[in-house]
């Protein structure tokens, strides 16, 4: 058997249906193939030689790092070990990715990782940009709200789709360049919540489903609940660099951000940073370059109380609107953000 899906800009051809993804009926030529529950042909030969590219400096259960990543046949090739046992190995070129995990896990429990930093690191191979962000549609142009883990950003995105704005992706912004415009390419229709966000947008801890058996962060589907999945590529207009969380009664508010300063966070929020070699990190700083000079940085803060999302919204969307008028005034770029 195999699938088709559409997901960052990449047309991807897999033999196993892929948790989170729906199949497309288009017949391309694959840019990437997946095979899951399988390893490369000849893998000791493929395994001869290995160097360590990348060990985490953040140590799991029995002390063992949380990904350790392995040059392969001279660097044709790299593994992928998690510290659960989850591995992955990956080409050089970004075209093909196998993956395999022990009889404790899932496949949803892969797929975690697979949608996440290994399509992230395939993209890298493929010379694209990843930023560590969720996008949302504004009319014809995306949003990108940036920030490390715990910033807040796929709860704010989960809040905009609530209030019917589109939504290109969580957690990974895929960002090719067209031309002067930076496009924000269209993920997959799943944002990932932590229980605390869900009970803050929906009432309750598991109103929203698991996204694995094995843990307790839960997904909002954006093909129901009233949300909208934007399936095609939108030109970046704006990145909005979430501050950390304030319990202070001016806050949420939205700031401008100078270029420099916003570079200095693009880069420290750059998807698989310490994964590049450097040509890689040349390649992207000079992107980044142009975008903190050519895209409007500005400084999100939210408020430490999540009742106040709604609010942070809309002083998004008001200092977007301001920022980059539209002239065609699209029927979802008036309405506010209700939580």
């Amino acid at each position: 058997m195999s699938l088709e899906y559409s997901i960052y800009g990449l047309t991807v051809c897999s033999n196993q249906a892929i948790p989170g993804l729906i199949a497309s009926n288009t017949s391309h030529q694959p840019d990437l193939r997946i095979w899951l529950d399988l390893q490369p042909p000849c893998l000791d030969l493929i395994l001869e030689g290995a160097q360590t590219w990348y060990t985490s400096a953040d140590l799991q259960a029995g002390s063992r790092p949380g990904l350790i990543i392995w040059s392969l046949r001279g660097g044709e090739y790299f593994r992928l070990c998690y510290a659960d046992g989850t591995e992955f190995v990956v080409d050089r070129m970004g075209t093909e990715v196998w993956a395999t995990w022990p009889s404790s896990l899932t496949l949803e429990d892969t797929a975690m990782y697979l949608l996440g930093p290994v399509i992230s690191f395939a993209l890298l191979l493929r010379g694209h940009l990843c930023l560590h962000a969720s996008a949302i549609a504004v009319g014809d142009q995306a949003i990108a709200m940036l920030g490390p883990s715990g910033a807040g950003k796929s709860t704010a995105a989960a809040a905009f789709a609530r209030s019917g704005y589109g939504v290109l992706t969580d957690d990974v912004v895929a960002v090719t360049n067209r031309g002067r415009d930076f496009l924000v390419q269209p993920a997959y229709p799943r944002i990932r919540l932590w229980p605390e966000s869900v009970s803050a947008l929906y009432g309750a801890e598991d109103a929203l489903p698991c996204l694995t058996p094995t843990w307790d962060k839960r997904y909002l589907d954006l093909t129901g609940n009233g949300c909208r999945f934007q399936h095609e590529p939108l030109p970046l207009a704006a990145i909005y660099i979430l501050d950390e969380r304030r319990d202070d009664p001016k806050v949420p508010s939205v700031e401008a951000m100078p270029a420099a300063e916003g570079l200095i966070a693009l880069v420290a929020n750059t998807y698989a940073t310490r994964l590049m070699d450097k040509k890689m990190r040349a390649r992207d700083f000079e992107s980044l370059g142009r975008i903190a000079t050519g895209v409007p940085l500005r400084r999100a803060i939210p408020h430490t109380d999540l009742s106040r999302l709604s609010m942070l919204c809309d002083a998004i969307l008001e200092d977007f609107h301001a920022l980059v008028p539209s002239p065609t005034a699209p029927a979802d770029s008036t309405q506010g953000c209700h939580v």
